[in-house]
This record gives structure tokens, C-alpha cells and sequence, in this order.
């Protein structure tokens, strides 16, 4: 019996832990870390916006996962709005998902999987894990795997600058999840992005919490901008409230909407920044001892793009198939390169997407999204290259291919 231990029990590491006992029964002893118990997951604080994509979705469903989609709202397009002067819908772009998305606060998926974890035979421990225990754990297991980056565990697989040109935060954040909103006449199913250039973004979709389907509210502050309201940690009725009074002054259609609502509950709100960070994948924490990082461990995108969530699921699938393809060998620093290099062929793309547009637009950006408000065949194709932005690189994020492009529209 391989024995493997994961540290960090989010999206990633449960889809995985999950994963190898379920395809390989009693060939894996796999042992999980995580700083909390279920109980204390659904009693803690939201923990993002996760919007699920349709192919992040297919992973989850193919791997048994996909718990609550009768109860969950459905995202069927996305609407995004310019405000610019503030109060005022200079442009938009929507078009309709191929395959719809979805939000399930994390509280309830992570904590329900880690029960399942433990009810079909896997070993949890509950402590939080420093970079000081990682010798030992890798001592004594065939794998280690990082999929937490929290506290000093970021900092052991170090910052790879190639491909991380940020050394501060490009945004301030605040999610609230909130009851009481009313639905849009034309759009109830879309999730709905207000930008202000130079002040940051708005999102608000629909999910499921707690207490049942309900509204995400999430803030994009550009630091120091009249979004950036959120560094004292409010609570979820002061946030509540600084939504709604920024909502009246920049984006008024979402105020009328909003004007009811009511935090879902005491843990309904989630305010920070971070530095957005590619780290290396692999990292020796004794002589000739190695742990693997996998998801935001390893590529922490900033939530603009709705990638963080997708990412993580589509790790736990290579990683799954990966280890599950090695059978005996050992998992040695050659075969976690190797596991590594097909998810960060995918991965790289949602980096260069999502900083691309934490930065002013360059123009050929702005050529085609300005293109895309004004024909539905464009907005089409950039609202799809969501689920999976390695598209973008032959029309969007190349200048050259962007000019073609346009110019072949006529």
C-alpha cells in the first residue's frame, strides 16, 4: 500500500484525497492535514466566489463530487458593464455559457467532502502544519502534496519570477454573500460584472450557502480607489452597507437590486488582498526529499477571472491520473516535474489571462472588447474563453493575432 499525504483540505487536496481511495480501493493509505474540523469549516467565514465552470464541473461529476447541483442556481451567461463616468453603462458584452456554471460556497462542499473522507476510509488529521513538519511527513510517505500555501508553506516552494511580475497586491477584496436580491428581468441567471477603470470591478452572481440559494457579491478594489473600502475587516452588515452605498454611486442598476438584502449569516463576508504568485513546483525539504505543490500552492491567481476554484479541480484530476499511472515507481523529483508540466499547460494561460486584465488594458485588449460589445459573434467567444483561456492566446493576449483577427471581421 502507497501511502501519500496531502496537506490542506480545500477544493484540490479533497478532490484528489477523495479520488484515490475512490479509484483504487485499499492501494492507497492517504492521509489529509487540515487546520479544521467540518463543524468548524460551516461555522467559519465564506471562503470565495468559486464560480464552476462546465468543464471544472465535468471533473467534479465524473468524480462522484458534484453534490448539490439540483440545489444550486444555475450561471448561464455573463453580462459585463463599463461604468465610466461612474452611474453610467458606457458599454457591455454578454452572451449566453455553451455550458452553464455554478457557485457552491465552499463552507459546504469542503466540509461534506471531508466528512465522505473520513466515512470511506481515509485518515484526517486536524492540526495546522508548519514548514517545519514537512521532513517528517515526507519521510514518511511515498508522496507529499502541497495544496495549502498558507502561513510559511507558500515560502518552501519559493516565488518563480518568471512568471510572477507582481510583488504587491493588484486588488483589495471583499466578498459578501447576501439573501434578498432582487432577480433581473431579462438576465436572473447571469453573473453580472460592473468595471471601473481605474477604480476596480463589481461582481455580483448567484450561488448556494448555508441557509440555500443566495447572491455573491464580490469586490475588485483598486488599492487606494473609491472601491477600496474594505481594510478595516467589516463585518457583514457594515459590508453590506459600503456595498450598497458604492453600488448607488457606480453602478445604480445593481443598487435597485440589492437595496433589500441581507447578509446570509455571521460568517457571510471575506475582506484581504494578496500578491498574485506563480511558485515552483517542487521543493526539497531534507536531503533528497521532496513535496509536490499543487493548485493555489503553486499558481494563486487573483479572483477577477474566476479561475482559482477551476484550476484546483483540474489539478486533482492530473495529479489522480498521474499517480495513478505510476503504480509502484517511485514518486521521485523527476515524476513530480513531470506530473506538473501537463496541469501548468493549462494553468499558465489563466496567469497571463488574469493579469493581463489587472493591468490598463493594452490596446489591442480594448480593440476587442470594444468589438465585443458591439457584435454578439465576438462577445460570444470572449465570455467562452472563460472555462478554459489557453484560446486566448491565438486572438486576445497576442497583438498580432488580435489586429488579424479584427481586421478579418470586416
Amino acid at each position: 500500500m502507497r501511502r501519500i499525504a496531502i496537506v490542506g483540505a480545500g477544493q484540490a487536496g479533497l478532490h484528489l484525497a477523495l479520488g484515490l481511495l475512490r479509484a483504487a480501493p485499499g492501494e492507497y493509505d492517504v492521509l489529509l492535514l487540515s487546520d479544521r474540523r467540518p463543524e468548524e469549516i460551516r461555522a467559519g467565514r465564506v471562503l470565495s466566489t468559486q464560480q464552476m465552470f462546465g468543464p471544472a464541473r465535468a471533473l467534479e461529476r465524473a468524480a462522484g463530487l458534484n453534490l448539490w447541483d439540483a440545489e444550486t442556481p444555475w450561471i448561464e451567461g455573463m453580462r459585463l458593464t463599463t461604468a465610466d463616468p461612474p452611474g453610467t453603462a458606457a458599454r457591455t458584452i454578454a452572451a449566453d455559457l455553451e455550458e452553464p456554471a455554478q457557485s457552491v460556497d465552499l463552507r459546504m462542499k469542503t466540509a461534506r467532502w471531508l466528512e465522505l473522507f473520513e466515512e470511506e476510509g481515509g485518515r484526517a488529521e486536524y492540526r495546522a502544519v508548519t514548514a517545519d513538519d514537512l521532513p517528517a511527513l515526507a519521510a514518511a510517505h511515498d508522496l507529499t502534496l502541497l495544496a495549502s500555501g498558507r502561513g510559511d508553506l507558500g515560502a518552501v516552494l519559493g516565488r518563480d519570477g518568471r512568471h510572477s511580475p507582481f510583488t504587491e497586491p493588484r486588488r483589495e477584496l471583499a466578498v459578501v454573500y447576501v439573501h434578498g436580491v432582487a432577480p433581473h428581468p431579462e438576465w436572473p441567471a447571469h453573473l453580472r460584472m460592473t468595471g471601473c477603470p481605474g477604480v476596480g470591478e463589481l461582481m455580483v452572481l448567484p450561488g448556494l450557502t448555508l441557509s440555500g440559494p443566495c447572491t455573491m457579491l464580490l469586490w475588485e478594489a483598486v488599492p487606494d480607489g473609491s472601491f477600496d473600502r474594505w481594510r478595516d475587516r467589516p463585518g457583514p452588515a457594515e459590508a453590506l452597507k459600503r456595498s450598497l452605498e458604492l453600488m448607488r454611486a457606480w453602478a445604480p442598476w445593481e443598487y435597485e437590486r440589492c437595496a433589500a438584502a441581507e447578509p446570509t449569516d455571521a460568517g457571510a463576508v471575506l475582506t484581504g488582498a494578496f500578491v498574485p504568485v506563480v511558485r515552483h513546483p517542487v521543493a526539497e525539504v531534507a536531503p533528497d526529499a521532496y513535496v509536490l505543490g499543487m493548485a493555489d500552492a503553486v499558481v494563486l491567481n487573483d479572483p477577477l477571472t474566476g479561475q482559482g476554484s477551476n484550476n484546483a479541480a483540474h489539478c486533482a484530476d492530473h495529479y489522480l491520473r498521474a499517480v495513478l499511472a505510476r503504480g509502484d515507481e517511485p514518486f521521485d523529483r523527476a515524476w513530480m516535474h513531470d506530473a506538473f508540466a501537463p496541469w501548468w499547460e493549462r494553468a499558465r494561460h489563466t496567469v497571463a489571462f488574469t493579469n493581463t486584465l489587472l493591468e490598463p488594458l493594452p490596446p489591442h485588449v480594448r480593440a476587442v472588447l470594444t468589438a465585443a460589445a458591439e457584435r454578439p459573434d465576438v462577445a460570444h467567444r470572449y465570455v467562452n474563453g472563460f472555462p478554459d483561456p489557453a484560446g486566448y492566446r491565438d486572438w486576445l493576449l497576442d497583438a498580432d493575432r488580435a489586429e488579424a483577427y479584427l481586421a478579418a471581421l470586416g
